[in-house]
C-alpha cells in the first residue's frame, strides 16, 4: 500500500499539568480543547473508554449519555487522553506516579513530511443515538462503546491519524518519530 506523504509545518511543545487536576480535570480539559481549537476527546482509564466532544456548552461526554457503558471522566483511574481536531493534539498520560503532557500543532514550527492512515474503530452495529453519541457494537463480543457521532452517520466510523516521519541520520532509513489522532470520519 503506497502512502501519500505530504510535508509541512510541525511543533511539539511540552505542557505544565497543573496540580490539584484531580479536582479540575473535565474543566482543564474543556480549557484547552477551547484555547487550541480541539473538537473530539478520547480517553482510556481503569474502567473503560471516555469518548467526547467539545460543544459551545462545554465538554460532553460519552458516560454523560451512556453511564452503563462509559465510566465518568475521573483522575484517579485515568491513564491517558487525547484532544484531538485538525489543528492538533494534547495527549495527557500517566507516568509512574506523575502525569505529563504534550501538545503537538499543526501549521507552525519545522517542516516535517506525513501521511494520514485511517482506522478502523470498532462498531458493525449501531444500537443507538443519544445526545449526539453513538452506542456501537462490535460483533458476537458484545463490545460497546459511544464516540461522538451526528444522526445519520455511517458506519464504519474511522479514526484519521497522522504519522510524521524522521530519517536516520546514519542510513537515511525513513521511520514514524510520532503519530497523532486527527479526526473522526463517518
Amino acid at each position: 500500500m503506497a502512502c501519500k506523504m505530504t510535508a509541512g509545518l510541525v511543533k511539539i511543545d511540552c505542557l505544565p499539568v497543573p496540580a490539584g487536576l484531580e479536582n479540575d480535570i473535565k474543566d482543564w480539559f474543556c480549557r484547552q480543547s477551547r484555547l487550541y481549537g480541539l473538537r473530539w476527546f478520547l480517553a482510556h482509564a481503569d474502567d473503560g473508554v471516555i469518548w467526547g466532544e467539545s460543544r459551545e456548552a462545554g465538554l460532553a461526554l460519552s458516560g454523560d449519555s451512556f453511564p452503563e457503558v462509559s465510566p465518568p471522566l475521573r483522575a484517579v483511574t485515568l491513564q491517558q487522553a487525547r484532544l484531538f481536531g485538525k489543528e492538533g493534539e494534547l495527549f495527557l498520560w500517566q507516568d509512574g506516579g506523575d502525569r505529563r503532557a504534550r501538545l503537538i500543532r499543526d501549521g507552525v514550527g519545522e517542516e516535517k513530511e506525513y501521511y494520514d492512515e485511517d482506522q478502523l474503530l470498532w462498531g458493525n452495529k449501531l444500537e443507538c443515538w443519544k445526545d449526539g453519541f453513538a452506542l456501537l457494537r462490535q460483533g458476537s463480543e458484545g463490545l460497546l462503546h459511544a464516540p461522538p457521532l451526528p444522526e445519520g452517520a455511517e458506519l464504519p466510523v474511522r479514526l484519521k491519524v497522522r504519522h510524521y516521519i524522521d530519517y536516520d541520520s546514519d542510513d537515511g532509513q525513513a521511520f514514524i518519530a510520532f503519530s497523532r489522532l486527527v479526526s473522526l470520519k463517518y
